[in-house]
């Protein structure tokens, strides 16, 4: 069974290494933060942010029996429209973190997925999902920053510190 407190736990120190990478964005351009670079499914360092932050939306709405696929990248355009973004998803998270029973939590029953298809699932593994998903897409960004001569500092990884 997992616990509310390791799941929040997780989640948040997720979330913090990705507004580290946010803050470490700030410095890019527009046309920096814009530019398509070869190789990366996702072309552009703010369509890489803005994918894990909408992905991290989509779940927790699969989850909350919702269902929210709305990919609307445009909405946010800057370092800053991403890192308010984020701060409304990892607070939407959390609250269902807190208000959901940890029965409910790890209590694996079908949910409505893209395409109107039902999948067994269990909402805490969900949300774990979300959270490597970060962190592969964070590797990407971080990447695409060299590429932009912008190398992200050290401590950027999941914190095992305060």
């Amino acid at each position: 069974m997992y616990t509310r407190e390791a799941l929040l736990d997780i989640h948040d120190r997720s979330h913090r290494s990705l507004a580290k990478l946010i803050d470490h964005c700030r410095a890019l351009d527009d046309e920096q933060l814009n530019r398509e670079l070869d190789g990366f499914g996702y072309p552009t360092v703010r369509s890489q942010i803005h994918h894990i932050i909408s992905a991290q939306r989509y779940w927790l709405s699969v989850i909350e029996d919702r269902m929210n696929a709305d990919e609307n990248e445009d909405a946010y355009r800057s370092a800053d429209e991403l890192e308010a973004f984020r701060a409304e998803i990892h607070s939407a998270t959390e609250t269902y973190i807190r208000s959901t029973p940890e029965d409910q939590l790890s209590a694996r029953r079908d949910f409505v997925v893209w395409g109107g298809d039902r999948h067994p699932l269990v909402p805490a593994q969900v949300i774990l999902r979300t959270q490597t998903h970060i962190y592969h897409h964070m590797g990407q960004v971080t990447a695409m920053c060299r590429l932009l001569a912008h190398p992200t500092p050290p401590g950027m990884d999941f914190p095992l510190t305060q």
